[in-house]
């Protein structure tokens, strides 16, 4: 790079830190009253109003309701060549609100699309803020890729907060479900022979997943929780629903593994004499299709804010911003709220979500993304080595 291309890059990133940086106080309140105000996916009404508010205020032209989901929109500004999708989450958690820290990736995705947004017909960008709604098991991006939402965005990005560092979020394959069962009820003392117990079907299930795991890879995760399982004590339980989720390396193996623990519930019916129905929660997550490039131009930025990638071993969630990136060039990294032992889903993460750190993260998320996505719309050689567009 000349001496006079290093000037332009440089003039041009310290423009985009200082757009950020000049709506510093409108993000984090963004940040704040998203975290204080939590919705469940598909219910993100306030949160999608407030970010789409901002967007228009600060100049970029809205589409509500995109792909049929009354709680998505696109927020777009510029016409160039290069079509960049900054994705916002801002669904919450039952019972923990937003200990999965959405509310900063929403707010980062707010500050990163309005910098850009300044020097977007400079760089030959087309900037949209793509809001995605129900990332917690509904599978938002998914629908919305479905719809043709991201039929035009050569390169998809956001940034989720975590404990520590990580260049990119290791992401397993997942399915989520809801499995029923219908018994019959009956006094539990004076005639249990006429019951079918709907709670000893699911128990039986869950014994047989239990044995089940000796003969699974280590790398298979199976988990979920009862979510109706009788009325009294006194009565036998004529109804059960439970919700599950099974998680594998990739969805091949997903397609091999999830049919054997639903032989699983099948003999809890069985054993039991109750009947069962299965019913899916949303689309199956995959697995990420890594871009190194694009990983590494978003750690060099990250790491000139100040921030350090520490050698650790990348702990394994899922998203649905994977089936994105099986499809456009894409990246998930996660930024650190310095927080350990607290981590993702536990209350006392939603707490740090904004605490200083947590609107660092804000800040900092923002201009890594903004700078990420300059890198790639200046540069076509940089872009050509990306993962291609499927």
């Amino acid at each position: 790079m000349t001496d006079r291309a290093e000037d332009t890059e440089s003039s041009a990133k310290t423009a985009l830190a200082t757009r950020v940086r000049s709506i510093e106080g409108t993000l984090i309140d963004v940040s704040h009253r998203i975290h204080a105000n939590p919705e469940l996916c598909f219910e993100e009404v306030k949160a999608s109003r407030w970010l789409c508010q901002e967007l228009s205020d600060l100049g970029m032209e809205l589409e509500l309701g995109v792909g049929g989901l009354p709680t998505a929109f696109v927020a777009t500004y510029g016409t160039g060549p290069v079509t960049v999708g900054i994705c916002a989450e801002y669904d919450a958690l039952p019972g923990v609100g937003h200990a999965c820290g959405h509310n900063i990736i929403a707010a980062s995705a707010l500050g990163a699309g309005v910098a850009l947004k300044g020097l977007a017909d400079d760089i030959g960008a087309t900037v949209k803020v793509i809001g995605t709604p129900a990332e917690e098991g509904g599978g938002g991006k998914i629908l919305l890729m479905d719809a043709g939402v991201f039929d035009d965005i050569d390169l998809a990005m956001m940034v989720h907060p975590g404990p520590t560092e990580q260049v990119q979020l290791a992401c397993l394959a997942v399915s989520h479900f809801k499995v029923s069962f219908e018994g019959k009820a009956a006094h539990a003392s004076g005639f249990p022979h006429e019951g079918i117990n709907a709670l000893d079907a699911h128990t039986i299930s869950q014994v047989a997943i239990g044995l089940l795991r000796q003969q699974l890879p280590t790398t298979t995760r199976i988990h979920g929780i009862v979510r109706r399982g009788g009325t009294a004590a006194n009565i036998i339980p004529d109804f059960c629903q439970a919700e599950y989720f099974v998680r594998t390396p990739t969805l091949e193996e997903l397609g091999q593994i999830e049919p054997r623990v639903v032989r699983c519930f099948q003999a809890g019916a069985l054993a039991s004499g109750a009947s069962y129905s299965m019913d899916y929660l949303g689309p199956n997550y995959s697995e990420f299709r890594e871009d190194p490039v694009f990983q590494d131009l978003y750690r060099r930025n990250a790491e000139g804010l100040g921030r350090s990638f520490p050698d650790v071993v990348s702990t394994p969630m899922s998203t649905d911003m994977a089936n994105i990136s099986k499809v456009i060039p894409s990246i998930h990294p996660m930024i650190s709220l310095d927080c350990l032992p607290i981590v993702n889903h536990q209350a006392e993460f939603a707490d740090v979500a904004i605490s200083p750190a947590g609107d660092r993260a804000v800040i900092d998320g923002a201009i890594a993304l903004a700078w990420t996505a300059y890198d790639l719309c200046v540069n076509p050689d940089a872009r050509s080595q990306l993962m291609p567009r499927l």
